[in-house]
């Protein structure tokens, strides 16, 4: 990341902490206790609870089946109430999705799980989603507290207090399975360029067996 990504990534942070924070002030969280820890990456694997969830829509779905299959996939963890890290997390998403344009809701999905399923019902997450989503692609998701948990703890961001819930965003193929953990507030731009490494070893795999094939035909 260079310094002027740095600057402005900082800048959108402090600035969306601050607004979401006056703009949410009546809500009983406090949002997260500690400032987030430094952005870092880690390779990482995922398993998906066979739970189902509600959708922004109030639309039953299966994660796995339904959402990540085999697209490409950018997945953030909020809840509606948080005032300081989840609306930099969301905002980040965002422009992740406005830079990607028309290839998330075909190559690529992007998926939001809310870790507060008490409270943040379908339209609550619809309401809230007005802010951050500018097109199609993109799912929030609810569900029973058990299901969510569960859900959480496969994907390895449960966490018993909310206050503690650490920022993260989460990038894979779903059909490689190859998954890294973004933690902390993760330029849109390191995001966008490991979507595309993905897509490009894709593209590789894809362009080398038909290579193999041919060869192999009598």
């Amino acid at each position: 990341m260079n310094a002027k990504h740095s600057f402005q990534l900082l800048a959108l942070s402090l600035a969306l902490a601050s607004n979401l924070a006056m703009a949410h002030a009546g809500h009983d969280h406090k949002g997260h206790a500690e400032p987030p820890p430094a952005a870092r990456q880690e390779k990482t694997s995922v398993r998906f609870a066979d739970v189902s969830l509600l959708n922004q829509d109030g639309m039953p779905v299966r994660l796995e089946q339904d959402l990540v299959s085999d697209h490409l996939v950018v997945m953030g963890f909020i809840y509606t109430s948080c005032t300081t890290v989840c609306p930099v997390v969301s905002s980040i998403m965002g422009k992740v999705q406005q830079q990607l344009g028309g290839r998330v809701g075909e190559e690529i999905s992007m998926v939001s799980i809310s870790v507060d399923p008490q409270r943040d019902d379908a339209k609550r997450l619809q309401d809230y989603a007005k802010a951050f989503q500018k097109g199609p692609g993109w799912s929030w998701l609810t569900g029973t507290p058990y299901a969510i948990t569960e859900t959480l703890k496969g994907l390895g961001s449960f966490s018993a207090d909310l206050s503690q819930h650490p920022p993260l965003i989460l990038v894979g193929d779903g059909r490689s399975g190859h998954w890294t953990r973004y933690y902390g507030f993760t330029d849109p731009t390191v995001l966008i360029e490991e979507i595309n490494r993905l897509s490009a070893r894709r593209a590789h795999a894809k362009s080398t067996a038909i290579a193999d094939h041919h060869e192999v035909k009598p």
